[in-house]
């Protein structure tokens, strides 16, 4: 056993300058102290070791090139290529046999000094031969003790050494860790303290990263839908979730922000008038309403401007927002529930609200506009219920009321696309699918709200108030749409509807003029209108037109995502309801085809689908589906034409 005296370093000096008066040292072989052959030219005996990038090999010819032996094979190489550890003789590689020695009283011996391999060697085996050069060469490759070339190793200082073993214990816990996590995943079985690492995987699903470092090491390609596949497999996240909403980057949980009393002002008082909310059931946020006066047709909208100023905080939040998420498990409000508490029509005995009241003549103009901030008293109503009362007293004067607007609207190139639509809902867990039917009471409540539209950008424009007006460019070569593929054929043909500053015609709708002014609880760009009007009517000053612009393009933005989100999401849960009923069976339309498939819409569902087709199948023909597969996370779903 080695042990340091009081002499110390001095007898380590002593006998390396022994060991190489005896033997001679790799300095002497190569005539100039330098680690590599390239500098001097040297050339190694034949049978040496010499070092070939990290490997052992022997040196078995020298000429122009060296010629080695590795583990494997032989291999030509330049001088310079190698490094030699010992001159030899070395007969085999196999002979380069793992040592026993004084390893770690070496390194404490020589702490803080320099050495070179072959006093290294005898000093921790107390011989040089092949076999111990390259386990001392070993010991200094590996770093932690030793570092340097074969002619000049440092012995690294003690404290040096032990901070680098913590950090390489650390580092190999670390590893084991790392790999003991992959092979859980792989397992599908994580473990609770897996958590933050699933983390990482969350955000590449949510669209927030573009990585993985653990679906690359798990072999599958780095995308939102893989990484959503592997939460599923492992049981992170639900079967069913849904991660669009995230994805699109809009807000998943209501504003919670202060919300002001409403002001004492002047008001109209029309709560001597019944006034109708009509909606589909269940639906949460009313903000409009219906009162006939005589000829006139009263549209009552809430008065969500009274409460939220135009520099608020909450105003900012709402335009940030955009509009309302909904979602088919639930909506996600762009103002704080408050408001919708305090300002929903018939969900306080008197409501305060911002009426639009109209005359229509009979070619369908609106006339003799009037806007006033007024008390109403609402009765909520469904569709269905209208529905079955549309002759009766109310309603069928509505009607009465609207019908030559309407007229006037389809004279004007309006598009009725009866295309389908369902309503989608998630409850308990199920997914529920319901077909929305065409009813009278649906059109009428909408041409009552595309009358009210027409009458506040017209309040608007004779006043010279700034506001967005909703306008859609008319599609060249329109034909007249009278079946589910022309509706089809002919909504892929019109453009999306635009806010600009100016009045200009909204196609689809057949409005010269028209702004959106009816669900300022659920719209951005509705409640911007009123806040402008209010202003007029208080006798204040509102935005001016750059500040309207503004303010609408950044919620525009905002809103598009919504979209996204609930289009997105609509989708997801459609593929969710079919991979939970794979024995569903239903009727597809055709509206398109090609050579090899038919796209089809299912009309149940509110779906679209390419089909595969042996048979040439005609626009509008009726086939008999049956789902085959459903990947919910790729969005997809196949069918199979039923014989």
């Amino acid at each position: 056993m080695l042990r340091r005296d009081a002499a110390g370093s001095g007898i380590i000096t002593n006998r390396c300058r022994e060991n190489r008066a005896r033997e001679g040292s790799i300095a002497q072989w190569c005539r100039g102290d330098h680690s590599s052959l390239s500098t001097y030219q040297c050339s190694p005996p034949v049978n040496s070791l010499v070092l070939y990038k990290v490997r052992p090999a022997r040196v078995v010819s020298v000429g122009e090139k060296i010629e080695i032996e590795l583990d494997g094979g032989h291999k030509r190489v330049r001088p310079k290529d190698v490094a030699l550890l010992h001159p030899g003789p070395l007969h085999r590689l196999a002979d380069l046999a793992p040592q026993e020695g004084e390893l770690h009283a070496a390194w404490e011996l020589l702490e803080g000094s320099e050495t070179n391999l072959k006093d290294l060697a005898e000093l921790a085996f107390d011989a040089f031969t092949p076999a111990t050069a390259w386990a001392a060469w070993q010991l200094v490759s590996e770093g932690l003790t030793f570092s340097g070339t074969p002619e000049q190793i440092q012995a690294r200082p003690r404290e040096a050494v032990e901070r680098e073993r913590a950090e390489r214990e650390a580092k190999a816990a670390e590893e084991r860790d790392w790999h003991a996590f992959l092979e859980r995943m792989a397992a599908a079985a994580p473990a609770p303290e897996d958590r933050d690492r699933l983390g990482e995987i969350e955000r590449l699903a949510h669209g927030q990263s573009e990585h993985s470092r653990i679906l690359a090491a798990l072999g599958h390609q780095q995308t939102p839908e893989n990484a959503h596949r592997a939460l599923v497999q492992v049981g992170h996240w639900h079967a069913s979730y849904n991660p669009y909403p995230a994805r699109c980057g809009v807000p998943t949980r209501d504003p919670e922000l202060p919300v002001p009393a409403l002001v004492e002002e002047d008001r109209l008082d029309l709560t001597h008038l019944a006034a109708y909310a009509i909606d589909d059931e269940g639906n949460q946020d009313p903000d409009d309403a219906i009162s006939v006066d005589g000829d006139r047709l009263w549209v009552h909208v809430a008065d969500v401007a009274a409460l939220i100023d135009a520099e608020s905080e909450i105003e900012r939040e709402a335009r940030a927002r955009g509009a309302n998420l909904y979602l088919p498990e639930g909506v996600v409000n762009m103002l704080p529930a408050r408001v919708t508490d305090a300002l929903g029509l018939g969900l306080q005995p008197i409501s305060p609200a911002l009426s639009f009241g109209m005359l229509c003549n009979a070619a369908g103009e609106i006339e003799d506009i009037q806007v006033h901030r007024t008390w109403v008293r609402v009765e909520r109503l469904s569709y269905d219920w209208v529905e079955e009362r549309l002759q009766e007293g109310p309603f069928a004067a509505i009607r009465s009321l609207v019908e030559p607007f309407r007229a006037r609207r389809h004279a004007d190139g309006a598009t009725g696309l009866d295309l389908p639509e369902v309503s989608i809902r998630v409850e308990d867990g199920q997914v529920r699918i319901r077909p929305l039917l065409r009813l009278g009471s649906r059109a009428m409540v909408t041409d009552a709200m595309l009358m009210a539209g027409v009458a506040a950008g017209r309040f608007c424009l004779e006043r010279g108030i700034p506001i967005p007006y909703a306008t859609q460019a008319l599609p060249e070569g329109l034909d007249t749409a009278t079946d589910l593929a022309a509706m089809y054929a002919r909504r892929r043909r019109f453009k999306p509807t635009r806010l600009t500053g100016t009045p200009e015609l909204h196609a689809g709708l057949g409005l010269p003029i028209y702004t959106r002014a009816t669900s300022p609880l659920r719209r951005y760009s509705d409640l911007l209108v009123h806040q402008q009007i209010r202003a007029e009517l208080s006798g204040g000053s509102g935005l001016s037109e750059e500040e309207v612009s503004a303010r609408v393009a950044q919620a525009e933005l905002a809103a598009a995502s919504v979209r996204r989100g609930e289009r997105l999401s609509n989708q997801h849960w459609k593929h969710v309801f079919l991979r939970e009923n794979q024995a569903w069976r239903g009727d597809g339309v055709v509206v398109d085809s090609d050579e090899r498939k038919v796209t089809v819409v299912i009309p149940d569902l509110a779906f679209e689908a390419r089909v595969r087709s042996r048979d040439a199948a005609g626009l509008n023909e009726r086939l008999r589906l049956t789902v085959t597969e459903v990947d919910v996370p790729a969005l997809t779903s196949g069918f199979r034409i039923l014989g």
